[in-house]
């Protein structure tokens, strides 16, 4: 039984609080004006809930508030978070998708990615849960989206999963919903899906020269893009957005800036000189108005990614593009000498001990750039009468041999100029 009456209460005239038990209290500001507080103890601090104005709830309409808030605090529910949400306008799956989207594109770098990720939301998620609010989306519903494309387009599938449960997570954070998106069970509610080798197509490393023969038979940006991405081992995109600032063609480098590298890294690429005499060849199609190496139909824009796959299929070749990094891979493990992790820092990847890149602090440039010599040399067909596996092995005669065989003569200056340090010191040619 409360302490307080509906006689008392009518009759209080004084400002100050007033119990009725068990937490509920009455916090009078004068003559029938004040207001009800029920303090409880939830989420391991004790709060005050409010449970209306004196005017607007009575006696037994507090009781009957404070006794429902308690049954739910003892079901493990947060009454105050429970309210915020229902003050909260929840948006739809599809408004939850756009805003998701608008607040994330900015930090992707890929602007293929940008226009990717909501469009396979449309086209897959939005027609079955785009009008469902966030807050009513369960594993079901989700289940029932995957499953139409899940064994036909297995890796749309995959993506578009992915992409659900970053809306729903995000809908959790801003607390439009109860829980982060039920996607850990999906798999058992999916049949299995068939194995596939994650690999690119790939062109076999012996069959590049011949490729690239071939490629040089005509001349087009796409074509001398394409030259230009097998001779240093680079990914599409790096390639498509290389600009003439980032070229140095005397010091035979291409420093490609953290934020167009996919591991958010500086990357400094050593250009044979068979690399620099494509960047040449690229000067025929430079524009006033781009800083582009390789522009595209609107000049200031990077060639499409699907321009240097065209040329391939017009080729009659069914590889990727990212497959000549494959081939530049396989070519160093079976054809020469040099540790995996001077190919891995070739191609820019990062290292996957933890331990082992935190105390890593070479990129190997000097390695790298023999590395990429004896690379263009193969692709080209100028052999080499002795591979490079080493300076301090060579005799100075058989290091003026290697000099010879990988161009000295036709290297940029500031390439000779680094040749001694990386040959036993020779002296430079002039």
């Amino acid at each position: 039984m409360g302490k307080l009456t509906a006689t008392k209460v009518r009759a209080l005239k004084e400002p100050g609080r007033y119990s009725d038990g068990d937490g509920l209290f009455l916090e009078l500001n004068g003559k029938d004006s004040g207001r009800w507080l029920l303090r409880v103890q939830s989420g391991g601090r004790r709060r005050d809930i409010g449970l209306g104005s004196l005017k607007a709830v009575s006696l037994a309409g507090a009781r009957e508030a404070a006794l429902l808030i308690r049954k739910k605090i003892a079901q493990g529910i947060d009454p105050v978070a429970e309210r915020k949400q229902e003050r909260q306008v929840i948006p739809t799956f599809r408004k939850a998708a756009e805003m998701v989207h608008e607040e994330h594109k900015e930090a992707w770098k890929n602007g293929k990615h940008q226009d990717q990720w909501i469009a396979t939301l449309k086209s897959y998620a939005f027609p079955k849960m785009g009008d469902r609010l966030v807050s009513e989306i369960e594993g079901p519903l989700i289940r029932d989206v995957l499953a139409l494309i899940w064994l036909t387009k297995p890796e749309t599938a995959r993506r578009v999963r992915q992409r659900i449960g970053t809306v729903l997570d995000w809908s959790y954070a801003r607390g439009f919903r109860a829980t982060e998106a039920p996607m850990r069970s999906l798999s058992k509610g999916l049949p299995r899906q068939p194995k596939k080798e994650n690999h690119f197509a790939a062109l076999p490393y012996a069959s590049v020269p011949n490729f690239l023969e071939k490629l040089g038979e005509r001349e087009s940006v796409g074509r001398v893009a394409l030259e230009a991405l097998i001779l240093t081992a680079a990914r599409s995109g790096e390639i498509r957005g290389a600009t003439w600032s980032e070229l140095d063609l005397e010091a035979a480098l291409w420093t490609i800036p953290a934020e167009r590298m996919k591991m958010g890294r500086v990357h400094v690429v050593p250009l044979a000189p068979e690399a620099v005499a494509v960047f040449e060849r690229a000067k025929a199609f430079k524009v006033g108005a781009s800083e582009l190496v390789f522009p595209g139909q609107n000049v200031k824009k990077p060639l499409s990614d699907m321009t240097l796959l065209k040329i391939l299929r017009d080729m009659d070749l069914a590889v990727t593009v990212h497959g000549f990094r494959s081939a530049f891979r396989d070519w160093v493990a079976e054809q020469t000498d040099y540790s995996g992790e001077i190919a891995e820092a070739a191609l820019a990847h990062t290292v996957s001990n933890k331990v082992e890149a935190a105390y890593r602090r070479t990129d190997f440039l000097d390695k790298r750039r023999l590395l990429m010599c004896e690379w263009a040399a193969f692709c080209k067909r100028r052999p080499l009468r002795r591979r490079i596996v080493g300076t301090m092995s060579l005799t100075p005669e058989l290091a003026l041999e290697q000099k010879s065989s990988c161009g000295a003569g036709s290297m940029p200056r500031a390439f000779r100029e680094v040749w001694p340090v990386l040959v036993l010191n020779l002296p430079a040619d002039d």
